[in-house]
């Protein structure tokens, strides 16, 4: 065939609908506010957390703002199917690193781009379990969150519902519970991880919890297994806030400014904050008043803003009278084991993310080092297999092309593992400077003993896995993934920087909503946390209404569960499960 078809494929005109995919568009004017209005909260982040409290402050009729450095993506515009053309979905602008275990930043822990790092997310959707939120009582180590498992229950139920999540009717770690939407059909990938499980007398879950669409759902269709969820799903089956929450947010009135990186927060005569600054895409400078600013930029730019808008009586940063912000920055063991097999396995072919055990997640008294890890499956595309080949073989040249010729027999799967918090690990403030003069963060990681221990086990443990599964060769790369904490959540202003609803200890109408504010990790991916932290924060600036804007008094009541504000059609499409 010399031409498709229906025709020579075109690029879209401009002025043609918003794409967020094959399906969904966005087809209504967006609301842009004047350069002097002053607007009730300015967002800084658009991600997993920003996305989700710009849908839920708009729906409750506030004039909101959010300010993101990347791109406004338009799926059919923008992304490409194609690994290497993906680099742009991912915040790789300068930042350095160092301590004993540097962190690889970029394309494993966080976005550039409106939806963040849910853009190029595995979309994976485990919960924390009760044990993370009282670690320091259970187990002697870390801290104890000021929240419960149960105060954030309703918002996971949420979450899992407006995202939506597959997943299993029955899965029984942690708080045990099931999933409304059916399970994806297993992958190879998957298979393999649930005959290595099987054959060892350990319990594995099949078919999720994941976020993404089993069956189509409203203007969202299924998912066609072509395994390019970290690379941006341009199908738009898998849930990122992106598609999930900032269509209803600019429904009802609230506007997304791209491009606009912010690069301090202004703090006025009375203690109280009066907006940000922020530089467009074409490096000029802007003021953007607001009643109150929320701060939803991850675990390293959020610090990085802190420090960056020091003044007087916050020489240190703002907000940081405790001397922690940047402190207690984590990331999750990520070990990937990977397993060649004489069978075609194409672990492709499937959601990377679509099985798991988390038989090893609780501390356990035998062995010699504290709390635990996941074992998941993950799918890397050809460019990231090679990579982790030359990790994990050395592999080089002519070495690397046979490995690769033998891509389609090699199976993935990883630990995720949960590193403790430590104050030595953290977020300052570097010599050098990003393209608009701003100080750009130095991130400092070590390993501590517990960790190691927990490394070592945990990486063994999931090669047993493989080889009981049936692989012929087992190798695996060390790595890390998963960025939280450095801006931590508590109840004593001394020892953390926000309370149990995100608003800082030292500022009464600045907020921060975001991965960051998480006191541990646990094992579990913190995409549905974050989300559905943002989700319980949403309700109480609603349900405190204009005392956020003119009261210094702290009311800590707990507020209502809204599950009226989710995004229309929640629920009652899609493949639910039937009982």
């Amino acid at each position: 065939m010399k031409s498709p078809i229906f025709g020579e494929f075109r690029m879209p005109a401009s002025g043609q609908p918003h794409m967020l995919g094959a399906m969904q568009r966005i087809d209504v004017p967006m609301r842009h506010f004047g350069e002097n209005e002053t607007v009730d909260y300015a967002l800084v982040g658009v991600g997993a957390g920003g996305g989700v409290l710009l849908q839920r402050l708009a729906r409750a009729g506030f004039d909101v703002v959010g300010l993101e450095a990347g791109p406004f993506w338009d799926t059919e515009r923008d992304w490409v199917s194609d690994e290497a053309g993906s680099h742009q979905l991912y915040w790789e602008d300068l930042r350095i690193t160092g301590g004993d275990n540097p962190l690889t930043l970029g394309s494993n822990n966080s976005g550039k781009g409106v939806g963040g790092s849910t853009v190029h997310w595995a979309a994976f959707t485990p919960r924390l379990h009760p044990s993370d939120f009282r670690v320091y009582s259970e187990d002697g180590v870390a801290v104890n969150w000021p929240i419960s498992y149960q105060e954030l229950k309703p918002y996971y139920e949420l979450m899992e519902l407006e995202l939506p999540v597959s997943g299993p009717a029955w899965f029984p770690w942690g708080d045990p519970h099931g999933y409304a939407f059916a399970p994806h059909p297993m992958g190879a990938i998957g298979d393999i991880l649930l005959r290595g499980c099987s054959r060892l007398g350990v319990r594995v879950s099949a078919g999720g919890p994941v976020g993404i669409l089993q069956g189509s759902r409203a203007d969202r269709p299924h998912c066609i297994y072509r395994g390019f969820c970290v690379q941006g799903c341009k199908v738009g089956a898998k849930a990122s806030t992106l598609i999930t929450h900032v269509p209803d947010a600019i429904v009802h009135g609230a506007e997304v400014r791209p491009h606009s990186m912010v690069s301090r927060i202004v703090l006025g005569p009375n203690r109280r904050v009066e907006g940000v600054t922020y530089f467009d895409y074409d490096g000029r400078e802007h003021f953007q008043k607001a009643r109150a600013v929320i701060i939803a930029g991850y675990s390293i730019e959020t610090p990085r803003l802190l420090l960056n808008s020091a003044c007087s009586g916050f020489e240190n940063g703002l907000a940081n009278s405790s001397g922690t912000v940047g402190r207690y920055l984590m990331t999750q063991a990520g070990n990937v084991v990977l397993g060649c097999f004489d069978e075609l396995v194409r672990m492709y072919k499937a959601p990377p993310a679509h099985a798991m055990t988390e038989e090893f997640y609780e501390t356990d008294p035998k062995r010699d080092f504290a709390r635990g890890f996941a074992i998941q499956t993950v799918g890397p595309l050809p460019i990231a297999f090679a990579k982790q080949m030359m990790s994990a073989k050395g592999v080089w040249g002519w070495g690397l092309r046979r490995v690769m010729m033998d891509y389609n027999h090699w199976a993935a799967i990883a630990l995720l593992g949960e590193i403790l918090p430590h104050p030595e690990n953290r977020v300052e403030l570097a010599e050098e400077t990003d393209h608009f003069g701003i100080p750009v963060a130095k991130v400092s990681f070590s390993l501590h003993d517990n960790d190691k221990k927990m490394i070592e086990f945990g990486k063994n443990k999931v090669m047993e896995v493989m080889r009981a599964a049936g692989a012929t060769e087992v190798v695996q790369e060390s790595r890390y993934a998963h960025l939280v904490g450095a801006a931590r959540m508590g109840d004593d202003p001394a020892a953390s920087v926000v309370d149990k609803y995100g608003r800082t200890h030292d500022i009464v109408n600045l907020f921060i909503c975001d991965g960051s504010i998480m006191p541990t990790q646990g094992s579990a991916n913190p995409g549905l946390t974050v989300q559905s932290l943002a989700a319980r924060t949403a309700d109480y600036l609603i349900s405190q209404g204009e005392r956020i804007f003119n009261s210094d008094k702290r009311d800590m009541e707990r507020p209502a569960v809204r599950r009226d504000l989710s995004p229309p059609a929640t629920w009652g499409h899609g493949a639910p499960r039937l009982k």
